[in-house]
């Protein structure tokens, strides 16, 4: 980075001796003349790239008012990003086929104590690169995936002292766009102290948007509220992903890629369709303190015809560093179960006492029910001293090394390597990160010393109330996607990866496809999972989990807990708005590489039928396609076993039931398929009849159609077992 920092410095240096040539795209009807660009009244043709020598010397003297500084197509020319100095002041424009979809939107910052850093700007240079390259992800939705964009970095510098340097950079991929902003070290700009980001999104065709509403104290989580549908005029200040769809159907999505040591950036509707980001603020009410030279995250704009096309996008996984853990073979994809359902239905408890649900009887039988039916892990929540305490946003009685009386920490550990089960650690912090820090690396070497290589941690606090002690001792509180948050997670992920132990994150900082650079983050929460279907007021609707797919779902794997069988009203008021059909569908619709089967171990015996699919499904994909599906509405998603050429499918619909026709032109051309289909029944429907299933078979290959049959709040599995190729049946 240094060495790269001294070669900007040298090139903006030398721009009035020496000419640089590069490669930019105007429209072939522009005429240069002079320093000037005239672009003429006729119709705009798509763009061509041609060679201009001394741009950079030309750009110094300005760019005509409105006119693109520099342009970059997607490599097949889907999209096109021009690059603006209007007036000094950078903005950028997102064309899809020559129709505008982001309109031109400003860039900048306002800093703390150094004014406004988005004015007086002349273009110093462009540079420009181009890749395309795969790569294998160890674990995932799909096995290898393509990396292919055209880049432009535009070096900025002031017109006037303090003369502060700026690049922007863009990456163009035929599926979206992502662009962040890097700070070279300079005199004027070392330490750095961000105020605001003047980062805007203005989306230019009328929109609908889903979305959740950020920065609400009152809220029992900023993440887990409900999804809601609004034109996008009608948002206030919503988390990303944001998902939208435009009245002319094409679909977008904003978000961000590799948070790494900033804030959080939410997004607030400053008037019409014009999105401004809002960084989560920091204690001390600044949102970003870094010294030079550091990147920011990338923002994203994901661009797609359908709502399936969303999804299937690789965005922000590209966006991100490869992988730094190097070898990683003891992250492993699997499902497990858990001592933790019976709490929220409050049969059991988190505490110590009579009902006490971490208990060595408990755990030996948990283990014993997944030795016998192949399930990789058994969480084990409430084994730790402090549960009794006032845990919540407070966290300062838990202890991360000290199980419980009743609890044989050392002999239920080597229980479960007796029987083949690996224990699922479990570390909540109550949202006290500073007292967590203090333990993290006794806790995790504990962790390590017994063989535990998964744990999943906690930080249930209101939204703004999570506690950090800074270097002096002084106690704040912050949200959980300020930078004090985004600095912690990914200090216990690399502390973990130290020990071989991989991290699946609740009450979490937003995913920003993170788990390329550091593969052991393997999953999170970050929105309403199934424990509101216990006691939440109200309960997830049916529409939820298809909302799911297309919002939070963008961002990376969700530990969602899937997998309830008993659909009876879990207490008054309060009931699971999904059939069972649905439930299993779940574990394909829902990805996760730590899948929980979440329900009683009794429920499971008593419903040997559709448990077997919860055996049967895997964790790890090869292949990941989204075949039909809108957003809130209904969704079918296929995916092949990353060990195996056996399918699965899984299709969930909201509270309408409906008729989906699934070609099966994904199977392999000549093979024969078992079809083991766990369908809704005649009768079901989530309010009254949800446990009605069947279970039927049927042999198909790659020519066939499959008609599914959707009840109310409903849903259907499918394994595709593949038989040997040429064999019969």
């Amino acid at each position: 980075m240094a060495a790269k920092n001294a070669a900007l410095r040298e090139r903006v240096a030398e721009q009035g001796r020496d000419v640089l040539l590069v490669a930019v795209t105007i429209s072939q009807d522009f005429a240069v003349e002079g320093a000037s660009v005239r672009k003429p009244e006729a119709k705009r043709r798509r763009p061509r790239r041609i060679a201009l020598a001394a741009l950079a010397a030309l750009a110094g003297l300005g760019v005509a008012h409105g006119e693109p500084a520099a342009t970059v197509d997607s490599p097949d020319e889907v999209l096109s990003v021009q690059f603006s100095l209007d007036g000094g002041r950078p903005t950028y424009t997102i064309e899809r086929f020559g129709e505008t979809v982001i309109a031109a939107s400003r860039l900048g910052f306002v800093l703390k104590d150094a004014g406004k850093l988005d004015r007086n700007f002349s273009l110093a240079g462009v540079e420009r690169r181009s890749s395309d390259e795969s790569w294998e992800q160890p674990w995932g939705e799909r096995r290898f995936v393509r990396n292919r964009f055209n880049e432009l970095r535009a070096h900025l510098v002031e017109q006037a002292a303090p003369r502060r340097s700026l690049d922007v950079v863009f990456r163009v991929f035929d599926d979206g766009v992502g662009f962040r902003y890097e700070f070279p070290d300079q005199p004027a700009l070392h330490e750095v102290v961000i105020d605001d980001e003047l980062t805007e999104f203005v989306v230019a065709a009328r929109a609908t948007a889903w979305w959740i509403p950020a920065g609400q104290p009152e809220a029992d989580n900023d993440l887990e509220i409900l999804i809601r549908r609004s034109p996008l005029a009608e948002v206030s200040t919503a988390h990303t992903p944001l998902t939208l769809r435009t009245d002319e159907g094409l679909h977008i999505a904003l978000h961000e890629a590799a948070l790494v040591d900033y804030a959080g950036m939410r997004l607030a509707r400053i008037e019409g369709q014009r999105l401004r980001a809002a960084l989560a603020p920091a204690a001390e009410g600044w949102k970003v303190r870094r010294t030079a030279p550091f990147v920011t995250p990338w923002r994203t704009v994901q661009i797609a015809d359908t709502a399936g096309g969303l999804y299937e996008s690789n965005l922000e996984l590209n966006l991100n560093e490869p992988n730094r853990l190097g070898d990683v073979t003891w992250a492993r994809p699997g499902k497990f179960i858990g001592i933790w359902w019976e709490m929220h239905l409050d049969h059991w408890s988190w505490q110590s006492g009579p009902a006490h649900g971490a208990t060595t009887e408990h755990a030996r039988r948990y283990i014993d029910f997944a030795a016998r039916n192949g399930i990789r892990g058994v969480l084990v929540e409430g084994w730790n001293q402090g549960w009794e305490t006032a845990w919540v946003g407070n966290g300062e009685g838990f202890s991360f090394t000290k199980p419980y009386p009743d609890f044989d920490l050392p002999a239920v550990a080597a229980y479960a390597r007796e029987k083949g089960v690996h224990l699922v650690g479990h570390h909540e912090t109550g949202g006290n990160i500073g007292h967590y820090e203090a333990e993290l690396g006794a806790a995790l070497d504990l962790y390590q010393s017994l063989g535990v290589d998964v744990v999943k941690t906690g930080y249930v606090a209101e939204p703004n109330q999570i506690r950090q002690i800074d270097a002096r001792g002084v106690e704040h509180r912050e949200w959980h996607d300020s930078q004090a948050l985004a600095r912690h997670h990914l200090l216990v992920v690399t502390e973990a990866a130290k020990r071989h132990i991989a991290v699946d994150s609740h009450e979490p900082i937003k995913d920003t496809g993170l788990r390329r650079t550091y593969p052991n983050w393997m999953s999170r929460e970050g929105a309403r999972g199934m424990e509101y279907n216990a006691w939440g007021r109200p309960v997830n609707p049916p529409e939820h989990e298809v909302n799911l797919l297309f919002t939070r779902m963008l961002a990376g794997p969700f530990d969602f807990t899937p997998g309830i069988f008993a659909l009876d009203p879990t207490r008054p008021g309060s009931r699971v708005q999904t059939t069972l059909a649905k439930q299993l569908a779940l574990y394909v619709v829902l990805y996760s590489p730590l899948q929980m089967a979440a329900d009683r171990i009794e429920s499971y015996e008593a419903n040997p039928g559709p448990f077997q699919f919860i055996k049967d499904v895997p964790c790890d994909w090869s292949e990941t396609y989204v075949v039909n599906g809108e957003v809130g509405e209904y969704a079918t998603v296929v995916r092949r076993d990353r060990h195996g050429d056996d399918w699965y499918l899984g299709s969930i619909t909201n509270a309408q039931g409906r008729l989906l026709a699934v070609p099966l032109g994904f199977l392999e051309p000549g093979r024969r398929y078992r079809a083991q289909i766990y369908r809704d029944g005649p009768r079901a429907h989530w309010r009254d009849r949800p446990t009605d299933i069947v279970l039927e078979e049927r042999w198909v290959t790659s020519k066939d159609t499959l008609t599914l049959r959707l009840a109310a709040g409903g849903g259907e599995a499918v394994r595709f077992a593949a038989q040997p190729a040429g064999g019969r049946h």
